[in-house]
């Protein structure tokens, strides 16, 4: 089974009041172990954690609460942009530019050869990179 980089939209989908079933059933079904994310990814939380603070303090207190649980939780799962990510991502902007977060999800997930988990596969679908969109994922139904 292949390890897994979850971008922020996913992430997000899976801590709203009521995500999408199909995120809930993949996020399910996968074991924790092979989930990761990257710390653009963390950044981007961390960023809606303050812009939201300066607006309902109250929710952004339970955010931040969510974002430190979280980071606690992915610790040992939190990948850096390493110089080769950062080369890969340079080459995935010739001859056409991605979007710099996205291109450097996709990067990552190629230089560690896993799948990128994101629902805005447009962007990152000439990467070559391996992508899963859990808002389509279909469970498969197993006898117990």
């Amino acid at each position: 089974m292949t390890d897994y980089l979850l971008d922020t939209t996913v992430v997000s989908e899976i801590r709203r009041r009521r995500p999408h079933p199909a995120v809930l059933s993949w996020y399910a079904d996968v074991p924790a172990e092979k989930l990761f994310l990257s710390v653009l990814v963390v950044g981007e939380l961390r960023q809606a954690v303050d812009r939201l603070g300066r607006r309902d303090p109250v929710q952004a207190a339970r955010f931040e609460d969510w974002l430190t649980q979280l980071v606690t939780v992915y610790e040992d799962r939190v990948v850096p942009i390493t110089a080769e990510i950062a080369e890969t991502w340079g080459r995935l902007n010739v001859p056409d530019p991605v979007p710099v977060v996205d291109g450097l999800l996709a990067a990552t997930a190629l230089v560690r050869n896993w799948t990128l988990v994101t629902r805005n596969t447009a962007d990152v679908a000439g990467t070559g990179v391996r992508l899963l969109n859990p808002f389509e994922y279909e469970a498969h139904v197993s006898k117990r």
